[in-house]
C-alpha cells in the first residue's frame, strides 16, 4: 500500500482529474499487442506504477525492490518485456528476466528468490496477437484487487514522471540463466518420492508455448517416455490449433502412439487437459474428481472439501457428495478459487477449463503439477487413466461463447430476466442456466445444463440469439 504522506505527495502532483482507465480483468491486464492497454508507453507506466508501490513497501529505503519477469513465446513478448523492465528500472527496481517459463514458475520463483513481485507476460490461451501482464506478490500469489486498483489509479491519474527517483537510484536488469532448472525441480517435487514414471509413454502437447522446454524434462527425468507435439514456437503459433483448447490433436496422437496418457497444456502452462489411453478427454472437473477421491483416501484432502467455479459440471458435485466430499463454488476465475482456498484452509480446487490448484505445493494453477498428481494416482492405485476417467459421469452441458461488441447489464435488457426464469422453470431443478461475461475476452458465455442434450441445446441457442441481438 502507498503510505499516507506519499498519497498526499501524489495528490499534489497529480494531473487534472480524468476518468480512470480500467486495466485489469479477472486475470491481469490483457489485450491486443500494440493496442490499448498493451502498448509500450502504457506498459512502461504500469511498470512505473508497480515500481513506485514496491518502493513504498520496502522496509529499508536503501534497498532496491526486486521483480522477476517471465513470459511465454509470443512475438510481442520481447517488446513488452523491455517496456516493463524500463518502467520498473526507472523507479529504482532491480529486474531479473527468466525468459519463457510457465506462469506458475514465476509464482514459485518470486518466493524462492525473495523477490518483491513477479510478472508474467502472457495472454494464456489467447492467440498470438494478444498479450497480457499477470502480477504476483512477494508471497507468490496473484496481487489482490486493491493493489490492481492502486496501479490503475497511478497510471491514469498521476504524473508518474514526478515520482521518479534520482539518476543514482535507477535499477538494473539482468538475466537469470538457471530459472528453468529451478522450476523443473520444483515441479518434480510434487510427485511422490517412492514412485517413478518408468514404463509410461506420454504424449505431451506444450501449445508452442512457455513450457516447450521445461515440461518434457519434468516427465522424462521421472522416467517416462515423452513424445512431444506443439514444441516448435516461432512467435506466432502459440495456441494455434494445439494445446489445451484443441485436445482433439493430442487425442489422435495418443491412439497413434498407443500411449498411456496425453497431457495438453495451454500457452502459459497454468492449465491442463488430459487424454486417457482410449483417446477420451478429461477436463478439469475429472482431474479434480480423480485427485480429490485419492486425497480423501490418503487423508490429505483438507476439510474433505474442494473448491470449484460455477462452470463445473453437476456430475462432479454429485460424485463428491456421494463420497463425503464437500464442494464449494466461487465466481469464475482461478484467482477467486485460490482466494476461497486460502480463506478457509482448503488445499484442492480448480476450474473445468483445467486450472487446477494444489495449494500445498503451488500458489496458482499449474498444468505440470496437476498432471503429475494424476500420474501419482495412477501409480498409487495401479489403475489406468481410462478406468479412473469413468469415476465422474458428466451431466450434459451446452456452452456457447458469443463474441459481443458491447457490455451491458444483461439483467436490465427488456425480456431477458423473464426468458431465463422461464427456461429455469422448464428444467424443474434438473439443471441450471448460467450466463456471464468473460473477464479476459469480448465474449459472453451461455451455459445450460440438464439431462436432455437436445432440450438444453435449444435453450442455450435461444438465450444466445437474444443476447446477440442486443449486444452485437
Amino acid at each position: 500500500m502507498v503510505k499516507d504522506d506519499q498519497k498526499s505527495k501524489m495528490s499534489q502532483k497529480s494531473e487534472a482529474p480524468k476518468k480512470r482507465s480500467r486495466l485489469f480483468g479477472t486475470d491481469g491486464i490483457r489485450g491486443t499487442a500494440n493496442q490499448f492497454p498493451m502498448t509500450p508507453d502504457m506498459v512502461v507506466k504500469v511498470g512505473q506504477a508497480l515500481g513506485h508501490i514496491l518502493q513504498q513497501q520496502e522496509v529499508l529505503p536503501s534497498n532496491h525492490p526486486k521483480v522477476v519477469i517471465g513470459k511465454d513465446t509470443r512475438l510481442s513478448g520481447y517488446m513488452i518485456e523491455q517496456a516493463l523492465s524500463s518502467g520498473l528500472n526507472s523507479m529504482g527496481v532491480e529486474v531479473q528476466l527468466v525468459g519463457p517459463l510457465p506462469t506458475p514458475g514465476i509464482g514459485f520463483l518470486t518466493r524462492n528468490m525473495r523477490a518483491s513481485a513477479g510478472v508474467v507476460i502472457s495472454a494464456s490461451h489467447n492467440p498470438f496477437q494478444d498479450n497480457g501482464i499477470k502480477i504476483f506478490g512477494r508471497d507468490g500469489f496473484k496481487i489482490p484487487d486493491e493493489m490492481e486498483r492502486e496501479i490503475e489509479h497511478l497510471v491514469s491519474e498521476v504524473d508518474l514522471s514526478s515520482l521518479l527517483p534520482q539518476s543514482t537510484s535507477i535499477g538494473r536488469t539482468r538475466r537469470i540463466e538457471d530459472a528453468q532448472g529451478r522450476y523443473i525441480l520444483y515441479a518434480k517435487n510434487s510427485f511422490p518420492d517412492q514412485f517413478t514414471l518408468d514404463g509410461l509413454r506420454i504424449v505431451l502437447d506444450t501449445a508452442n508455448g512457455s513450457a516447450y522446454k521445461v515440461a518434457p524434462n519434468i516427465f522424462s527425468e521421472l522416467g517416462a517416455e515423452v513424445i512431444q507435439i506443439g514444441n516448435h514456437p516461432n512467435g506466432t503459433n502459440i495456441n494455434d490449433k494445439v494445446g489445451a483448447l484443441y485436445p482433439a490433436k493430442i487425442a489422435e496422437a495418443v491412439k497413434d502412439y498407443r500411449a498411456d496418457i496425453g497431457i495438453s497444456l495451454d500457452g502459459d502452462a497454468d492449465r491442463v487437459i488430459i487424454v486417457d489411453d482410449k483417446g477420451e478427454i478429461l477436463n478439469g472437473d475429472h482431474i479434480l474428481g480423480i485427485c480429490a477421491l485419492q486425497m480423501k483416501k490418503l487423508g490429505t484432502l483438507k476439510h474433505n472439501t474442494i473448491v470449484v467455479t460455477q462452470m463445473s459440471n453437476f456430475g462432479l458435485e454429485k460424485k463428491m457428495n456421494e463420497s463425503g466430499i464437500k464442494v464449494v463454488k466461487t465466481n469464475v476465475g482461478d484467482k477467486y478459487v485460490v482466494e476461497e482456498m486460502r480463506r478457509n484452509g482448503y488445499n484442492l480446487g480448480g476450474e473445468q477449463s483445467g486450472h487446477i490448484i494444489f495449494l500445498d505445493h503451488t500458489t496458482t494453477g499449474d498444468g505440470c503439477v496437476a498432471a503429475l498428481n494424476v500420474l501419482a494416482v495412477m501409480r498409487q492405485t495401479g489403475v489406468k487413466i481410462s478406468d479412473l476417467n469413468r469415476i465422474i459421469e458428466d451431466v450434459p452441458q451446452v456452452l456457447i461463447n458469443l463474441r459481443v461488441k458491447q457490455r451491458k447489464e444483461i439483467e436490465a435488457l427488456p425480456g431477458y430476466t423473464q426468458m431465463v426464469q422461464t427456461i429455469s422453470q422448464q428444467l424443474l431443478g434438473r439443471g441450471r442456466v448460467f450466463v456471464r461475461f468473460s473477464g479476459t475476452e469480448p465474449v459472453i458465455r451461455v451455459l445450460v445444463e440438464g439431462p436432455d442434450r437436445a432440450e438444453i441445446n435449444s435453450m442455450a441457442q435461444k438465450i444466445a440469439e437474444f443476447l446477440e441481438e442486443h449486444l452485437s
